[in-house]
C-alpha cells in the first residue's frame, strides 16, 4: 500500500460508496501556496487523480509555521490531501520537458505563477493547448491579466486591505482588521473548482477546452459586494461593525455577566418572541416596529437589550431564547468549539489512522451527497513522495 493512503479511518465509513462525480479526470498542479492548491484538493476531493507539482525543496508552505505536523505546516496539510506529489526542477531543460509531458495528459493545468513565468518555463496555456487542446488551464493570479499591477505578487492579507475588507472588519474604535482566517486565499480556491467544473461541462457538451482565470482580488471584491453596491447607490461610506450588521438590528453579540451571546434577530417575528423572551415591549414602540426602524435607532435598541442580557449567564440566556426560538449562538474559542455537541455531531473532524502522524484529524470538504462525505484516499504527499510512481526512471 502506498505510503499516502489512509489504512483505515474512523469516521470515513461511508468511504467505499462517497460519491466522486470526478473519477477519471487528471489534474496536474504546478501552483502553490494556498489558492490553487485548495483548489486542487477539492477536485481530488471529488475523485480526480491530482498530480502536485513541487519545485526543489517542495512547496513553500510546508515550512509556514510552527506549529508542524509530521514535519509539514499545518497550512501545508489542510489543502494538499487526495494528492500525489513530485518535484520538478522547471530551470531544468529536462524536467520542463517532463512538466510539458504532464500537462499534455491532463484534463485541467492549474497553475500561479507571475505572468509570463509559465511561458518562460513552457508551460504557459498556449504551449499545453497546442498539444492538449482540451485541456482546461487555469491560472490563478493576484490581481488578474489587466491593470497596473498585474506583475506583482499578491498575498490574502494584501487583497483584505486593497478590497476594502479590512476598512469594515474590527471594532469601531478599534483599527482595520484582518479576518481571523485566509478568507481570499481559501474563497479563490473555491471559485476555481467551481469553474473549472463548470469548464468540464462545458467541455463534455462541445468538445471545447478554455481558459479559466481567478484572482484574490476579485475573490476579495467579490466578498465585498454589497457594501460595494450600497455605498454606489448612497454615497455613504460602510464603517466597522463589530459583530453587529449595518443592515439588520438587533444582529450582532450582546453581554451576559460570563461573556456575551450573538443574537440574530433577523425578521419582526424573532423580534417579538426576543422581547417576550427578555420581558420587554418594544416591539410596540414605532421606533422598533421593523427593521428599518430597528436599524435606525440600532444604538439607542442594543442598549436596551444589553441592559437586560447583561444580568443573565451565557448559558442561561442561550437556554432562554432557545426555549423564545431566538436564533443564538455561543462565541466560542477554537477550544470551546471543538468540544461543542454541535460540533461533534457533524462529521467534520475526521480522526484517521495516519501511517506516521499519530492522533490525525481532518477536516472534510462541508458538503455531502446522500448524506456522504467525500473519501480521503490520500494524506498529503511527502515532497516528492510519488517521483518514482509517475517517473520510474528515477528510481
Amino acid at each position: 500500500m502506498n505510503s499516502s493512503e489512509p489504512t483505515s479511518t474512523t469516521r470515513n465509513r461511508d468511504a467505499d460508496t462517497a460519491i466522486a462525480p470526478l473519477a477519471g479526470v487528471r489534474v496536474v498542479d504546478f501552483s502553490q501556496n494556498l489558492a490553487g492548491p485548495y483548489s486542487t484538493q477539492i477536485l481530488g476531493d471529488l475523485g480526480a487523480d491530482v498530480v502536485k507539482v513541487e519545485p526543489p525543496g517542495g512547496d513553500p508552505a510546508r515550512r509556514w509555521g510552527p506549529p508542524f505536523i509530521g514535519g509539514q505546516s499545518h497550512l501545508f496539510q489542510v489543502v494538499n490531501r487526495n494528492k500525489r506529489g513530485v518535484i520538478l526542477d522547471l530551470k531544468s531543460a529536462r524536467d520542463r520537458a517532463r512538466a510539458l509531458d504532464l500537462a499534455s495528459g491532463a484534463d485541467v493545468v492549474v497553475q500561479a505563477l507571475r505572468r509570463g513565468v509559465a511561458d518562460r518555463y513552457g508551460i504557459g496555456c498556449e504551449d499545453v493547448r497546442a498539444k492538449n487542446p482540451g485541456v482546461v488551464y487555469v491560472s490563478v493570479t493576484s490581481h488578474g491579466l489587466e491593470g497596473p499591477l498585474a506583475d506583482d505578487p499578491g498575498y490574502d492579507p494584501l487583497m483584505q486591505a486593497r478590497s476594502g475588507l479590512m476598512s469594515v472588519t474590527g471594532d469601531p474604535e478599534g483599527n482595520p482588521a484582518r479576518v481571523g482566517t485566509s478568507i481570499v486565499d481559501l474563497g479563490t480556491g473555491m471559485w476555481t473548482a467551481i469553474a473549472v467544473m463548470g469548464a468540464l461541462m462545458e467541455r463534455a457538451r462541445t468538445g471545447r477546452g478554455c481558459h479559466v482565470t481567478a484572482s484574490l482580488l476579485d475573490t476579495s471584491l467579490a466578498w465585498m459586494s454589497y457594501h460595494l453596491t450600497s455605498y454606489l447607490s448612497t454615497g455613504v461610506l460602510p464603517e466597522r461593525m463589530g459583530t453587529s450588521i449595518a443592515m439588520i438590528a438587533p444582529y450582532q453579540a450582546f453581554p451576559c455577566t460570563d461573556g456575551a451571546v450573538m443574537i440574530a434577530a433577523g425578521n419582526d417575528g424573532i423580534f417579538r418572541r426576543l422581547c417576550q423572551a427578555l420581558e420587554l415591549q418594544l416591539e410596540v414602540n414605532p421606533d422598533y416596529a421593523d427593521n428599518a426602524a430597528r436599524v435606525a435607532n440600532s444604538e439607542r435598541l442594543a442598549g436596551l437589550l444589553s441592559e437586560k442580557t447583561g444580568h443573565f449567564t451565557t448559558e442561561e440566556l442561550l437556554e432562554l431564547l432557545r426555549r423564545h426560538r431566538v436564533p443564538s449562538a455561543p462565541i466560542h474559542t477554537v477550544a470551546s468549539a471543538l468540544h461543542d455537541p454541535q460540533t461533534a455531531a457533524t462529521g467534520m473532524l475526521r480522526a484517521c489512522e495516519h501511517p506516521a502522524i499519530p492522533g490525525y484529524v481532518d477536516i472534510p470538504p462541508p458538503i455531502r451527497w446522500d448524506r456522504k462525505r467525500t473519501q480521503l484516499r490520500r494524506f498529503p504527499p511527502t515532497a516528492g513522495e510519488h517521483q518514482g510512481e509517475l517517473f520510474p526512471q528515477d528510481e
